[in-house]
């Protein structure tokens, strides 16, 4: 099932499949943050910004869900 980051829930282990060069930071994408790679879902704060993330099992960065809404990802199964 696609979706984007900013939908899924703690512990949601998803593979990258597209992202906006135009709306995400390079910074994000030095990280890893391309499509591919995984990522988990570490935590999320209480009102829902921002999102705690571990991208290919290294990379732990937190991002605002405007930039995860921009990062279309592919549920993996449990």
């Amino acid at each position: 099932m696609r979706t984007t980051v900013d939908l899924l829930k703690i512990g949601d282990i998803a593979t990258i499949t597209y992202v906006d060069l135009d709306k995400i930071p390079l910074k994000l994408l030095e990280m890893g943050c391309f499509p591919n790679n995984t990522l988990e879902i570490i935590q999320i704060a209480p009102l829902g910004d921002p999102i705690y993330l571990n991208v290919n099992n290294g990379s732990h960065l937190a991002i605002r869900k405007e930039t995860a809404h921009e990062i279309e990802v592919e549920i993996q199964e449990k």
